[in-house]
């Protein structure tokens, strides 16, 4: 039996319309020849036209610069407003935002969307946290860095990773600040410590030509693993009660030592004020008997007289009763009775 195969195909199109058979590649490149356009090479024109506007002209925004590169190398930059680069394929616009502050944020996660703040569980974090300190203990040292991006040519092309390098250098910093401190200072110091690890950070990103300007790194509340918390609380509080023994006994110190030093020198003024009482005393004294004697050498009888007569006036007002008796006087026993009898005592 031979087969009709023209009148098979026919059979097959009336069906199914081809019969599944897919169309040739000759058949779709005579279709799209055949295909015109309404309106002609015009509005073809116009088509391109439009393509390469779009691909010609962009926008930069006002917190924005635009870094363009031809063909892959860097070109230059532009700024906020309507700027013009060549056709897409040849020069590319890399938009940066150098106005926005990003932060990055070590050994805790913030929740999105609320104010709170939790420690990280991951390993990678609790690691980053965990920091030695000058006098060997172990903290808790969780921080956030908050940057602008100052220079777009070196942020996209001067460094492969830049936020590994940023939390790299970020993480060094802050050991390197800390483990010059004690636990104690750590926990008390924080401002200090941001200050200065912001300095060291942003050395060594200029270094690094990162283009990175570090706004604030601010310190979280810094505290000691939870394995050792209790032993931690005990030492502080140790220390806080020798510390205030040490203030008891300097402020005893400060009243007993000033009233002994004025003490002291109460003493020694009135010291000092007797010895020259005794001394001009004395010089007095010196003065007077050197006067006495030289009237003395020039009157010797009359000196003598006249202080004889001044003793005598000195000490009989202190004798009380006197009796002056003669020297040939035998019986002095009716003399004691003398004033007696009108009554007299």
């Amino acid at each position: 039996m031979s087969w009709d195969w023209e009148k098979l195909k026919e059979q097959q199109q009336s069906k199914g319309g081809g019969g599944g058979v897919p169309p040739q590649v000759d058949d779709i490149v005579n279709k799209f020849k055949e295909f015109k356009l309404p309106g002609g090479p015009i509005l073809l024109l116009l088509i391109v036209a439009a393509l390469l506007a779009s691909s010609t002209f962009y926008t930069v925004g006002v917190d924005e610069v635009g870094v363009v590169q031809r063909f892959g190398k860097f070109i230059r930059t532009s700024q906020p407003g309507l700027n013009f680069k060549l056709p897409a394929g040849i020069e590319k616009v890399t938009k940066t935002k150098v106005r926005r502050v990003y932060k990055e944020e070590f050994g805790f996660r913030s929740l999105r969307g609320s104010s709170q703040e939790r420690f990280s569980s991951q390993s990678s974090d609790a690691n980053v946290a965990l920091m030695l300190t000058g006098d060997l203990n172990v903290a808790i040292v969780p921080w956030i860095v908050q940057y602008r991006i100052k220079d777009p040519y070196q942020y996209l092309f001067k460094v492969r990773d830049i936020r590994k390098l940023l939390r790299d250098m970020s993480e060094a910093a802050m050991r390197l600040v800390v483990g010059d401190r004690s636990i104690n200072e750590v926990i008390s110091k924080r401002e200090q410590i941001a200050v200065e690890a912001r300095h060291v950070l942003q050395k060594e990103l200029d270094i690094a030509e990162s283009g990175i300007h570090i706004v604030t790194i601010e310190m979280k509340k810094t505290n000691v693993p939870g394995p050792v918390q209790n032993s931690f609380n005990e030492v502080n509080q140790a220390t806080q009660e020798k510390e205030q023994m040490i203030y008891q006994a300097k402020e005893d110190y400060n009243k007993a030592i000033p009233a002994a030093k004025g003490e002291a020198e109460r003493t020694i003024k009135a010291a000092e004020g007797y010895a020259l009482d005794r001394v001009n005393r004395a010089k007095g004294d010196a003065s007077r008997f050197t006067a006495l004697y030289t009237e003395y050498t020039k009157a010797k009888d009359i000196t003598k007289r006249r202080m004889y007569l001044e003793t005598i006036e000195e000490l009989f007002p202190k004798l009380g009763q006197k009796y002056i008796v003669d020297s040939d006087q035998k019986n002095l026993l009716p003399l004691l009775n003398i004033g007696k009898q009108d009554g007299a005592k």
